[in-house]
């Protein structure tokens, strides 16, 4: 079984934010296989995609993005979920909006969200799609950038990225080699 979490903070407040973006990736890869979260449980939405593959759960925290890995570990343990079978899909302030870049491994970069799935998983060595929102621009505060919504101007880079987002997923889950899907996204513009 393989694990797909996108990170985002809970309620109609956050929706369409800088930081939810994980969210709307996963919410463009259901959309695209017909799936809806079907439950609750240890502090998130879920899913399972019955995939020809694999079975895929898919996760969305409600614990808000600083207590994320509070949400992921305990569908680790229940499902039995190796750690070379989770990616973490997340916003990134060092990408422009429209971008994505994959790792298989890494430091949380500063993200609250990945310091906490970080510190959980006592270990950095998990998958991860990191997806531009950009940097504050005109004096803004971090926190105020990442809780706004993307301006209008944006908005369209920010659903092709969320595509792009999702293709990857889709490559991944079809069981491709994820160096090769790296190399394949990542030399994207």
């Amino acid at each position: 079984m393989k694990l797909i979490i996108g990170l985002g903070n809970p309620g109609n407040r956050y929706d369409g934010t800088r930081h939810n973006i994980g969210f709307h990736v996963l919410d463009t890869l259901m959309k695209r296989h017909d799936l809806v979260m079907m439950d609750q449980k240890f502090r998130a939405d879920y899913t399972i995609w019955r995939h020809p593959q694999d079975k895929v759960l898919l996760i969305k925290p409600f614990t808000y993005m600083n207590l994320s890995g509070e949400a992921l570990l305990p569908f680790m343990s229940y499902y039995g979920i190796a750690m070379e079978d989770i990616l973490v899909v997340y916003d990134d302030l060092d990408l422009e909006p429209g971008r994505i870049r994959l790792r298989q491994n890494g430091s949380s970069g500063g993200h609250n969200g990945m310091k906490s799935i970080v510190q959980m998983l006592g270990a950095q060595d998990f998958k991860r799609i990191r997806v531009g929102i950009g940097r504050p621009q005109g004096g803004w505060k971090v926190v105020d950038h990442v809780l706004a919504p993307f301006r209008p101007d944006e908005q369209e880079l920010v659903n092709e990225s969320a595509e792009l987002a999702a293709d990857a997923l889709d490559d991944w889950v079809d069981d491709q080699d994820f160096l090769k899907i790296m190399n394949k996204y990542n030399q994207r513009k």
